[in-house]
């Protein structure tokens, strides 16, 4: 194992390590989809050959697995937080979204990508697999928040999810790091808008 750590310093174009490699793939998966990239493809982004990349990795699928885990594991780590295990449930769920949204600024490329694979191949469906796993563990808080009172409870908890985290991946459709709105803004305004309108008493008044 200690022999992988040093490969990307020996071999391939200088500045292509490992994860400068899936900076890229990931940008190319995105543009052009999984199925439609080949490892010429990638060699020919990269400016270097393909048995370049096959120093780093064993091919196509390692990288789509490298980086949909990246995603992956960056979420998982916000539901370990312990703003996110301690404290009454509704503030638990509003630090996961917000996490969440600073996730999917941080690693916008990665997030794209895992929420754009369909199940096509084992690889994928190991991606599909951890983000139920990712949706149980949020549906189980907003069924806790429910149970003590804090949200209304005329919404099914599974729905509540599906609808804050539609509005959490819907920000891949249109936020650009180059218009300079931070992720914090971004943060703000889906958990006051979402949580407005869960929270029991927040209602507007007629």
């Amino acid at each position: 194992m200690a022999d992988n750590a040093g490969r990307g310093n020996r071999r391939g174009r200088p500045g292509y390590d490992l994860g400068r490699l899936l900076d890229v793939s990931v940008r190319v998966f995105n543009e052009r989809g999984y199925e439609g990239t080949s490892m010429e493809v990638l060699a020919q982004r990269l400016g270097i050959t393909k048995s370049a990349i096959y120093y780093h990795v064993s091919g196509k699928d390692e990288l789509l697995r490298l980086s949909v885990n990246r995603a992956l594991d960056a979420l998982f780590a916000v539901v370990e937080e312990e703003a996110a295990t301690t404290g009454r449930a509704i503030d638990r769920l509003e630090h996961v979204v917000r996490r969440s949204i600073e996730v999917l600024v941080a690693e916008l490329p990665f997030v794209t990508l895992l929420l754009r694979v369909r199940g096509n191949t084992r690889v994928e469906r190991q991606a599909l697999a951890r983000r139920r796993e990712f949706d149980l563990v949020v549906s189980e808080l907003v069924e806790q928040a429910e149970a003590e009172g804090s949200i209304r409870p005329d919404v099914d908890p599974a729905l509540t999810t599906r609808l804050l985290f539609g509005m959490v991946n819907s920000i891949i459709e249109w936020y650009k790091p180059s218009r300079g709105m931070r992720a914090e803004q971004i943060a703000d305004a889906v958990t006051k808008i979402a949580f407005d309108g869960l929270r029991t008493g927040a209602r507007n008044p007629a």
